[in-house]
């Protein structure tokens, strides 16, 4: 199989890493001690980015990989390079204000979505195929 994958797997835990770095910077800045949680709206804001993308590479990773094996490999580095962006977008976006999240949440929940139905079907289709 293609590299590509991996590549596009470790680029999303290096962003996780920055927007967990990005936590502890937010709790130095806003004094929030753990296991506080809240506080500041601007931490908040902050560990929801880092909550919400963890929730989302749950879904994102293996869908990528699936889709990578039963669709295509290309196809799915260029959906990963997309749902890397609309991560980046939409911690911007939070992290500025509440408001400004959608359009990056949208971006990766699509290409979420995207690589869900592709894995269904390329993997329906092999099993069709397998005798």
């Amino acid at each position: 199989m293609s590299p590509l994958p991996a590549l596009i797997t470790l680029l999303t835990l290096i962003l996780y890493l920055i927007l967990t770095i990005n936590v502890s910077r937010a709790r130095l800045k806003f004094g929030i001690k753990p296991p506080q949680m809240s506080g500041d709206p601007d931490f908040e804001r902050v560990i929801r980015v880092q909550q919400n993308t963890l929730e989302q590479i749950v879904v994102f990773l293996p869908a990528l990989w699936l889709f990578c094996k039963f669709v295509s490999p290309i196809w799915g580095t260029g959906l990963g390079v997309i749902w890397i962006i609309g991560r980046i977008l939409y911690a911007w976006g939070y992290y500025q204000a509440a408001e400004k999240r959608f359009i990056g949440f949208g971006i990766s929940s699509l290409t979420n979505l995207i690589l869900l139905i592709g894995a269904l079907i390329g993997a329906g289709l092999n099993l069709a195929t397998f005798t």
